[in-house]
């Protein structure tokens, strides 16, 4: 008996339990947020293979410690610094990605105003959302490809400038013969800021991710890689089936009719009009295929 009570007075700072205050509570929610959004965003970048190759080299490099492998251990320690600046080159539009998603979320819009108070309803009438929807279905009839990208707050300008500037009242006429085959501007995309459509035959970035269907085409690819890079919302008219389909935010949503496009459009706005959940649900992009 004494020598079980000896054994509890010797190790009982083991079992006492840590004095928490306030600022611990808060650090820890703070590291779990970042933690459980490190792993979601990692997941669906190229550099989830990379942690399970990490992963694979912590087991070796804590059987090394365990086995006293000496030879092994000074490879690691010799290694781990230019290991972290080849990945940090590797992963670097991967990681630019991360920031501006960070950079977008409104943290604080709601206790400090960054911007002026205008409304962002005033980004796209309802006259040039009707003019976008028609022309987006009169393209879809006839089997017309076609790539519109609708500017939010992130800034177009670097893909503006890769394409012809315009500066046009949005309409649907001009928006169907911009995209007319054997036209001068009916390849690559426009762009459509506030109410003008400021540029046509703009070469996007294409998205890399693995997880996209195969029989996506390069049209798709690059309206999913410029809603990746900023928070515009990228309507894409196939060419093969004519179908339409909604790039915003990295997450392309398939075969849209034309009332939910509409909705989209005046939701995108940041006023919320229409609540899209009443709506047949379109099919989203399988992550499997």
């Amino acid at each position: 008996m004494d020598t079980i009570l000896a054994f509890f007075k010797k190790y009982n700072s083991w079992l006492e339990l840590p004095d928490i205050g306030i600022i611990d509570i808060i650090e820890i929610f703070i590291i779990a947020f970042a933690i459980y959004h490190i792993i979601m965003w990692v997941r669906k970048t190229r550099a989830w293979m990379l942690v399970k190759g990490l992963i694979v080299l912590l087991v070796v490099c804590l059987v090394a410690i365990i086995l006293h492998m000496n030879v092994v251990l000074w490879i690691f320690e010799k290694t781990v610094g230019v290991g972290i600046t080849a990945l940090i080159i590797v992963f670097q539009p991967e990681l630019r990605n991360a920031l501006e998603q960070l950079g977008r979320r409104r943290i604080f819009s709601s206790l400090v105003v960054f911007e002026d108070s205008k409304s962002k309803s005033d980004k796209f009438s309802d006259k040039t959302i009707n003019e976008i929807v028609r022309a987006t279905y009169e393209l879809a009839k006839t089997k017309t490809g076609a790539l519109i990208v609708l500017g939010n707050e992130v800034s177009l300008g670097e893909y503006e400038r890769t394409g012809i500037v315009l500066d046009s009242v949005v309409s649907s006429q001009l928006l169907v013969n911009i995209f007319e085959h054997n036209t001068p501007l009916h390849d690559g995309a426009i762009i459509i800021q506030k109410d003008r459509i400021v540029a046509a035959t703009c070469y996007l970035p294409l998205s890399d991710n693995m997880e996209l269907s195969k029989d996506l085409g390069t049209r798709h690819r690059a309206g999913v890689g410029i809603s990746e890079v900023t928070d515009s919302l990228t309507i894409i008219v196939s060419e093969e089936t004519g179908k339409v389909s909604i790039a915003h935010m990295g997450t392309l949503v398939r075969s849209v009719d034309g009332e939910y496009l509409k909705a989209k459009i005046e939701n995108f706005t940041g006023a919320p009009k229409i609540d899209t959940k009443r709506f047949r649900v379109p099919r989203i992009w399988n992550h499997k295929k």
